[in-house]
């Protein structure tokens, strides 16, 4: 069997250092806001090539404390994909945001910058493109649209660790980078985790205080915040996996550069060029015939995942934000992407084992 993940196996290697960490911390005695949170936002800040990371308790919460702290009146539109993941769309609407979905480009899957002004109106106040798959959007495009309208930018890069577009780093082009550290990420915690960068001091610190229910000093309440910090041991794993990210990242794009080789036959692979360095948190395919195919590796031991089956627009949750609008984009996407198994642990012989189970579809 070819598993699609094993958090098991894909942490195995950092067990050890995983304990000397545990160690350290319990000695310590420091478990909420210490030193190994500190030490690690000025790590990923670093690797980032930002000047500030405030860490946080997940990746939604990144999202919805770069949006608080922009501080937009209520009922502000703010721009999304149409097939950003639920979370992205959630965390607008937890700040009291109305969400404008707009089309991604199909060979991207990424925000279609000749779409968005065309949504713009007097009540727009942000972007927030999402890098899906572990490739950036098109940046320069939505910078330069955000600095003609006077938009705020928020870059959802919760699958973008390290990713480049025209070799500027993911997180850094707009006022804020949000991550997720979720276990499956390719920098991943061993529970929930998140951060956001931002090279703009005042708006580092408004993140800060808002993630600590508002205080700056203790006791001291000076805005209506919330309990979202990261946590210290999180923060301890993060510290170790941060170290070994680039060897992570050159495996996967390894493995990603078997499977466009050797994939023959009528799937869409993903789009690549120069402008992008991309980091293959997902690597997916498409095919018209998505169940059967993914029927069909499963009978040959091989497990895939859908990112992501029902698109935003038809979620319960959502849909009434959303009526009498089509996304015929975004529904072509849910319904025939496959995630194909690209984690840390898999082997070449894994994905040339998948590609010719694919070419045997």
């Amino acid at each position: 069997m070819i598993e699609y993940e094993n958090l098991a196996k894909t942490n195995a290697s950092f067990t050890a250092e995983y304990l000397a960490a545990v160690s350290r911390l319990l000695d310590g005695g420091s478990f909420i806001l210490g030193d190994n949170v500190h030490q690690f936002e000025s790590e990923f800040a670093r690797y980032c090539g930002s000047s500030h990371c405030v860490g946080v308790a997940s990746g939604f919460d990144a999202i919805y404390l770069a949006l608080r702290a922009l501080d937009l009146p209520a009922g502000s539109e703010v721009i999304i994909p149409s097939n950003a993941y639920v979370a992205t769309i959630l965390a607008a609407v937890q700040c009291g945001l109305k969400p404008v979905l707009v089309e991604p480009r199909i060979e991207t899957y990424n925000l279609n910058p000749d779409l968005i002004e065309a949504s713009v109106n007097e009540h727009t106040r942000a972007i927030l493109p999402v890098h899906l798959y572990g490739k950036l959007s098109e940046m320069a495009a939505i910078t330069e649209i955000a600095q003609k309208h006077k938009l705020f930018v928020v870059e959802d890069c919760a699958q973008a660790h390290g990713a480049r577009y025209k070799g500027q780093v993911s997180g850094t082009f707009g006022d804020f980078g949000a991550f997720s550290f979720y276990p499956t990420k390719n920098l991943g915690a061993l529970g929930d985790a998140g951060g956001v960068i931002t090279r703009d001091a005042t708006h580092a610190d408004q993140v800060r205080t808002l993630r600590n229910y508002g205080s700056k000093v203790k006791y001291h309440n000076i805005v209506q915040g919330v309990n979202s910090r990261l946590d210290e041991i999180q923060a301890a794993f993060l510290r170790v996996k941060l170290r070994s990210l680039d060897r992570i990242t050159a495996h996967k794009r390894n493995l990603a550069s078997i499977y466009m080789s050797e994939i023959k036959g009528e799937f869409v692979l993903p789009h690549t060029s120069d402008d992008y360095f991309d980091v293959f948190h997902i690597f997916n395919i498409r095919h018209p015939e998505r169940d059967r195919l993914r029927d069909h590796l499963l009978k040959h031991g091989i497990r895939t995942e859908i990112h992501y089956p029902i698109p935003p627009h038809k979620q319960p949750a959502l849909a009434h934000f959303f009526a009498g609008q089509e996304f015929p984009i975004s529904d072509e996407i849910h319904m025939t992407t496959l995630s194909l198994p690209i984690a840390a642990f898999h082997t070449e012989e894994d994905v040339r084992t998948v590609a010719k189970v694919l070419n045997e579809f």
